[in-house]
């Protein structure tokens, strides 16, 4: 597995790393074996990134992470979390004593001393321009709580203020082929600052594995069915912002794009890896396969020329108008 180094955290991580919001919640039950055959097979398969957040099953995900790093102390695994989404989202919550108070919770979950990095979760856009929030997040460094920083953001807007910050390791941010817009500023300002990116919601919520009609119907408790128009939290989290319908259209047509040799998942998550300033991409999964799936796309042929000019051409004609302008 290739190993890039993750922005100013000055850490090798694997290209392919692990999104672990699928062993927490909001995507149907997973069971607790099942979660940890996840967590195994992806690490036996050369991954050594796991990403994760402190409200992902309301910790569920971070403990069980921290028991299998427990079980598996040679793993050598780098572990992102997140903070912020345990109160209300406004501006001024985002205060030194709530961080300390949700990283004791993270480094309790986790069983550590010293979390390797800690996100913020997607705040309120007001924070990016708040130097006491970066004052606290320096703070946390100080304290020895965390080894660094990073932003989880919605729009190219905040991950460009986030990169301004001289203390900010990561940046990380919805890009996938149905999502190109950080391709136009956010990547090289990144690489300009030494900045790394972490790449989420890779196969736009299960999207681009080609798997999915307009039938489809997922479980009651899966934000593919409650947060479909933004009802619960930012509706580009969910199919990157894109209707279902037009989704669907457009990932059949992705996969003829890619050729009958690449499954689409795989062909969706190289072409992630191929693009300039990537550090990693961090698809979920459910199961073994998957995660043993997905890991593979990081030693895949990479795709050619023809078929990334294809994609550009597909996500203008049938993505680029439908997708909310602030993403």
């Amino acid at each position: 597995m290739e190993q890039r180094v993750l922005g100013r955290t000055g850490r090798d991580v694997s290209v392919v790393g692990l999104g672990t919001w699928q062993l927490g919640a909001d995507w149907g039950d997973v069971a607790e074996g099942d979660a940890l055959g996840v967590l195994d097979a992806a690490v036996e398969a050369g991954v050594t990134f796991f990403d994760t957040a402190d409200v992902y099953g309301d910790g569920r995900s971070e403990q069980l992470i921290g028991r299998y790093l427990r079980e598996r102390p040679d793993a050598g695994v780098f572990v992102a979390t997140k903070m912020g989404r345990r109160a209300d989202q406004v501006p001024e919550n985002y205060v030194l004593d709530n961080f300390r108070a949700w990283n004791d919770r993270s480094r309790a979950n986790l069983g550590v001393d010293r979390l390797d990095l800690v996100q913020l979760h997607c705040p309120p856009t007001a924070v990016y321009s708040s130097d006491e929030v970066f004052d606290a997040l320096d703070t946390l460094v100080a304290e020895d709580r965390i080894a660094a920083y990073g932003v989880s953001v919605e729009t190219c807007a905040e991950a460009l203020a986030a990169i301004a910050r001289p203390g900010t390791a990561s940046v990380q941010i919805i890009l996938n082929p149905f999502r190109l817009k950080p391709l136009d500023e956010v990547l090289p300002a990144a690489a300009d600052a030494g900045v790394g990116i972490i790449a989420r919601v890779p196969l736009a919520s299960g999207l681009l594995s080609g798997r999915y009609t307009v039938d489809t119907v997922f479980a009651a408790d899966d934000h593919r069915t409650y947060n479909r128009h933004g009802e619960a939290f930012d509706q580009g989290e969910t199919f990157s912002g894109v209707d279902f319908a037009t989704g669907v259209a457009a990932a059949a047509e992705f996969a003829e794009i890619t050729g009958p040799e690449r499954a689409p998942a795989a062909a969706a998550l190289r072409w992630i890896v191929q693009q300039p300033g990537v550090t990693s991409v961090i698809p979920g999964a459910r199961s073994a396969d998957q995660a043993r799936a997905n890991a593979a796309a990081a030693a895949a042929p990479p795709l050619p020329g023809e078929t990334l000019d294809a994609v550009r051409d597909l996500y203008d004609r049938r993505i680029r108008a439908g997708v909310h302008h602030r993403w």
